[in-house]
């Protein structure tokens, strides 16, 4: 009987080793299988040719922006266009969108490299995002010629 026992005892433990051997396999799989669509899809959106530079268009006036608690900034920047462009850019809507996201910022914000790098970077989606005409990004980067805060 105790046999019995011991024979009865084993049976299911091999069929769950079999059983998490197929969940481990199939887990292995299926993460193989995710990876390597991943890494197939970032290399075809690296495969898109990035922008190459073209001219660079400045802005000629220095801009004088209100900051929060009485404070001023003084910007000038240019404009990193790409080949795209077919002529100089207007500048005028950049202008626009710089005087909009600085207003109202912080001289505490802008002081650190992080806050100066994350306004920037957002300025830069907004300006991208304004001169891409007909599916062509025409501007690729700014570059501050100025930035003194007050």
């Amino acid at each position: 009987m105790a046999e019995e026992k011991d024979g009865a005892a084993e049976a299911p433990k091999k069929s769950s080793k079999k059983m998490l051997i197929i969940i481990v396999a199939a887990v292995v799989l299926l993460g193989g299988g995710g990876g390597a669509f991943f890494m197939m899809k970032s290399g075809s959106s690296a495969a898109v040719a990035a922008p190459k530079k073209g001219t660079v268009v400045a802005i000629t006036d220095a801009l004088t922006v209100n900051l929060a608690d009485s404070h001023y900034l003084k910007l000038q920047f240019s404009l990193q266009q790409t080949t795209d462009a077919k002529e100089d850019v207007d500048t005028s809507e950049a202008v626009n969108l710089a005087i909009d996201e600085y207003t109202g910022k912080t001289v505490a914000e802008l002081s650190t490299d992080k806050g100066r790098t994350a306004v920037k970077e957002e300025l830069l989606a907004k300006i991208v995002k304004a001169y891409t005409v007909d599916k062509k990004q025409e501007v690729m980067d700014i570059y501050y010629t100025q930035f003194v805060t007050q």
